[in-house]
C-alpha cells in the first residue's frame, strides 16, 4: 500500500465531508456561448491548483478557510456543444445542494452559468436579490439571435428576482439600451450605501472577474480597461458581509491569456475573500 503523500486537487482548506459542510464549492467549466475569447472552462481546475499558493488565513476578515466550512465537490462534466443540457445539469445539482440545506459557491466558466444557479436558488428562497460585479451590463435580451448567452445572463436572472432587486457594481461597458435599463431601475451602486435596499433580502453575489482592471486581470475573456482594483473589490466584500448571502459565484477567468499566472492567483484570492464574506 502506498504511503504518499499525494497531491490534493481540491481547494485548500475544504471540509472533505459533504454532509457536515455549510457551503458547497461547485466547478462549472462551461464556456459554450463566449463571444470573444474562449477558455474560461479551464479556470476551475487552474484555480484549485493555485489555491495551494494562498494562506488559509485572511488578514482582511481575520478568519481561516476552515471557519467557512465549505466542501469542494469538484467540477461538473458537461456535454460539449450542448448548452441546454449543460445548464440543466447546473440547475439540477444546485437544487440538490439547497435541498440538503447548504449554499452554493460556483466557480466558472463563463457568466451564463449564473442563470441556472439563480433558477435553482429561487425554488428555495423568496425575497431574492442579486449583487452583480462586472465590467459589462449583461442585460441584452439576446446576442446574435441567441437568448442563452453570457451577454444576457443578468437580464434573464433579473426577470426571475425582479429588476428592483438587482444592484450592479463596476459596470463600464454595454449598449445604450442596457444603460437605460439600469437608469430606469436604479441598479447601479457607486457607493456602499446604494446596496442598503437589499438588506433583509436573500442575496446571491455574482462576480465577473473582468470587473477588475485589466492591469491586474488580463486573463479574462472580455477584458475592459478602467476597472476597479483588488482593494476596492475587497471593500465591497467587507460591506456585503453584513448581508444575508445565500449563494455566490466567481466567473470568467480565462487562465491561458495570462501566462504569468497572476490572473489565476488574483481569482483565487477573490474566491477566498468572498468565502469569508459569506460567513
Amino acid at each position: 500500500m502506498l504511503t504518499g503523500p499525494f497531491l490534493d486537487r481540491n481547494w485548500m482548506g475544504e471540509n472533505k465531508d459533504y454532509k457536515t459542510a455549510n457551503i458547497v464549492m461547485l466547478g462549472l467549466p462551461f464556456d459554450g456561448t463566449v463571444s470573444y475569447r474562449s477558455g474560461s472552462r479551464f479556470a476551475p481546475e487552474q484555480i484549485r491548483l493555485a489555491s495551494w499558493g494562498l494562506e488559509e488565513y485572511s488578514p482582511y476578515f481575520d478568519k481561516h478557510l476552515e471557519d467557512c466550512n465549505f466542501h469542494d465537490a469538484g467540477d461538473l462534466e458537461f456535454p460539449l456543444g450542448n448548452t441546454e443540457k449543460s445548464l440543466d445539469l447546473i440547475e439540477k445539482n444546485v437544487e440538490e445542494i439547497y435541498r440538503d440545506g447548504k449554499r452554493v459557491f460556483g466557480i466558472g466558466g463563463e457568466h451564463l452559468v449564473t442563470l441556472p444557479e439563480i433558477k435553482a436558488v429561487s425554488k428555495f428562497y423568496d425575497n431574492l436579490a442579486i449583487i452583480h460585479f462586472d465590467a459589462h451590463t449583461d442585460l441584452r435580451e439576446e446576442y446574435l439571435g441567441e437568448k442563452m448567452s453570457h451577454s444576457a445572463v443578468i437580464r434573464h436572472s433579473a426577470e426571475i428576482v425582479g429588476f428592483e432587486n438587482l444592484k450592479q457594481i463596476g459596470i463600464r461597458s454595454g449598449m445604450k439600451e442596457e444603460f437605460e435599463i439600469m437608469k430606469k431601475y436604479n441598479t447601479i451602486a457607486k457607493k456602499y450605501e446604494d446596496l442598503d435596499s437589499l438588506k433583509g433580502k436573500n442575496v446571491f453575489v455574482t462576480v465577473d472577474l473582468d470587473v477588475l482592471d485589466t492591469s491586474i486581470m488580463p486573463g479574462t475573456g472580455t477584458p475592459e480597461a478602467g476597472g476597479i482594483n483588488f482593494n476596492e473589490l475587497l471593500g465591497w466584500f467587507k460591506y456585503i458581509s453584513q448581508f444575508n448571502i445565500i449563494g455566490a459565484d466567481v466567473v470568467e477567468l480565462a487562465p491561458d491569456y495570462d501566462s504569468s499566472g497572476a490572473s489565476t492567483a488574483v481569482a483565487t484570492k477573490v474566491i477566498r475573500e468572498l468565502l469569508m464574506a459569506m460567513n
